[in-house]
C-alpha cells in the first residue's frame, strides 16, 4: 500500500548544486548499494567521520536519511544541514507568479482518506500486504512503513483484528496529511490556500486583475 495522500509540493534537490553533476548518479547508486552490503550501522559511522553535525541529528533507525544525508555531502562537499540552513533557491523571480495550494476541509479530506483506505482494503491490498510480507524484508524499509501496512502484517500475524488493523491503518494517514498541512503551510507561506470548489473563481479572478493591469 502506499500513502493515500502524497505531497505534490517540489523538494529542493541538493545534488542541482554538486561540485561534479556527472559523478551524482555514482554517488547515489553507491549509497545504496553500500546501505545494502555494509548496513545502517556502517553507513552512520561513515557519515559520523564526514558529517558529525548531521550524524548527530539522525536516529540509525532512520536508513533513508542517512543515506540521504551522506550522498548530499559526498556530492556537494557541504553539510546537509547547511542546505537546509539556507533553504531552496526560488524557482521563479519574486511576484512573478501567483501560488494556490488547494485546501479541501479537513473533515472532508479525512472521510476521503478513510473511504479510499477501505477501498484499497476491498480491492486487494491485504493480499498485497501478505505477499509483501512473506519476502521477509527489512521492518525499516519505506515500503514496509507505508500507512496500513505495519498495522495489516500484525493482523496477519493474528495480533491484531482486521477491523482494528484498519482503523490504525486510516489514523495513521489521516495523521500523515495533517502534518503534510503544517508542512507546507510552514514551508510555502506564498502560496494562497484556496478551498478546491473555490480554485476556479481564484484563478478566473487572477487572470481578469492580471488583464486589467495589462
Amino acid at each position: 500500500m502506499v500513502p493515500v495522500e502524497q505531497r505534490t509540493a517540489r523538494r529542493f534537490d541538493h545534488f542541482e548544486c554538486a561540485r561534479d553533476p556527472g559523478a551524482v548518479a555514482q554517488v547515489q547508486s553507491s549509497g545504496g548499494a553500500r546501505l545494502e552490503r555494509n548496513g545502517v550501522e556502517a553507513l552512520h559511522e561513515e557519515l559520523a567521520r564526514r558529517d558529525p553535525r548531521a550524524a548527530g541529528r539522525l536516529n540509525l533507525r532512520d536508513r533513508t536519511r542517512i543515506a540521504r544525508a551522506l550522498e548530499v555531502v559526498e556530492a556537494t562537499g557541504r553539510s546537509l544541514l547547511d542546505w537546509h540552513h539556507e533553504g531552496q533557491p526560488p524557482l521563479l523571480p519574486k511576484d512573478s507568479f501567483h501560488a494556490v495550494f488547494l485546501a479541501p476541509e479537513r473533515d472532508e479530506l479525512y472521510a476521503r482518506i478513510d473511504a479510499r483506505f477501505d477501498a484499497m482494503l476491498g480491492a486487494g491490498a491485504l493480499r498485497e500486504v501478505e505477499r509483501l510480507a512473506a519476502r521477509h524484508l527489512d521492518p525499516l524499509l519505506p515500503a514496509m512503513k507505508a500507512h496500513g501496512v505495519p498495522a495489516l502484517i500484525r493482523h496477519l500475524r493474528g495480533e491484531l483484528g482486521l477491523d482494528e488493523a484498519a482503523t490504525i491503518g486510516r489514523a495513521d494517514t489521516r495523521h500523515y496529511a495533517k502534518r503534510q498541512f503544517t508542512w507546507f503551510r510552514h514551508q510555502l507561506p506564498e502560496f494562497e490556500w484556496v478551498k478546491p470548489e473555490e480554485a476556479r473563481g481564484w484563478l478566473a479572478a487572477i487572470v481578469s486583475a492580471e488583464r486589467d493591469e495589462g
